[in-house]
């Protein structure tokens, strides 16, 4: 089945509903020709939202992404481009680091846009987001590389990563560009942004969450402990009740149900992973299908 259903963001930005993630493109071994016949069969299928951050791979992702694309320049204009920027990482590529550190500053916020526009080989990036929050994070200092980024056209559109209510309204109150999403781990095992506010705070604000780890990291797989069991055994329940034999795809189903418009970040390689996300999209789960799954991620029966 061909992706069809889009995500609209804002007037000028649209998503696909599936997004496809490039955390590990640096173990998948594949040549630059092979990675750009690898996107075009994503495009193809209609995921065409590609999540980057500029510390992927120990800062490699990006490169080896826009290296493909380099090979077929016009397939840019059928693709979202996404990356975060804000975490420093100690690396051999940066010899004078000597910890990992967050840096908001307006200089490495403009540094760290243009080598990925480098190596994107693009003249702008569709989504940028801020990784995560930092106990040092001066807002009015962002506001001005925001403001910079956005008059030389080379960022089109920003939101944020990991943030918490508090601090995803804390930055929209100083700069004019409204925040389109917030980048959580949201799966039926991560259910920690329905306690914290999170996901009714995006709910007010209509603002629709991209979510990464949506398979937990493989843990439904290859975890033993009481919760994960209990988990893949509901999931498992429903799968024979939805007429799938493909667990991911109720995992993804569960995730693309709730009201809050979330979108799935897939950070595989294997273009069959990728479609059973996809599949999801034709799938109908029903409300106790879905509570029967949170509440087996909870490990607790509803209050």
């Amino acid at each position: 089945m061909a992706l069809e259903n889009k995500i609209r963001l804002s007037d000028e930005l649209t998503f696909s509903r599936i997004i496809h993630g490039h955390w590990r493109l640096d173990s998948w071994g594949m040549t630059s020709k092979e990675l750009l016949n690898f996107i075009e069969q994503l495009i193809d299928l209609g995921v065409s939202t590609f999540d980057h951050a500029d510390i992927y791979g120990n800062y490699s992702c990006e490169k080896l992404f826009g290296d493909a694309l380099s090979l077929k320049p016009s397939l840019k204009d059928n693709i979202q481009l996404v990356t975060k920027c804000g975490i420093k990482l100690k690396s051999e590529k940066f010899p004078d680091r000597g910890i990992k550190i967050y840096d908001y500053s307006k200089e490495h916020i403009i540094s760290s846009v243009e080598n990925s526009l480098s190596n994107f080989q693009t003249e702008k990036i569709d989504l940028l987001l801020f990784h995560r929050p930092a106990p040092f994070f001066n807002p009015e200092e962002v506001a001005e590389a925001i403001r910079q980024l956005k008059t030389e056209g080379k960022v089109l559109h920003f939101g944020v990563s990991n943030f918490l209510p508090l601090q995803f309204e804390m930055l929209q109150e100083y700069v004019d560009e409204k925040l389109l999403t917030n980048q959580l781990e949201i799966s039926p095992y991560c259910l920690e942004h329905f306690d914290n506010g999170n996901i009714d705070f995006l709910l007010k604000e209509r603002v629709h969450p991209m979510a990464w780890s949506p398979l937990a990291g493989g843990r439904f797989f290859s975890a033993r402990d009481d919760i994960t069991m209990t988990l893949l055994n509901t999931i498992t329940e429903v799968a024979e009740e939805m007429n799938t034999a493909e667990l991911e795809s109720v995992i993804y189903s569960w995730l693309l149900m709730h009201p809050s418009g979330i979108m799935p970040v897939v950070g595989s390689g294997k273009l069959e992973r990728v479609k059973m996300a996809i599949d999801s999209l034709a799938l109908e789960m029903n409300l106790e299908q879905w509570y029967r799954i949170f509440i087996a991620g909870k490990g607790e029966e509803l209050a």
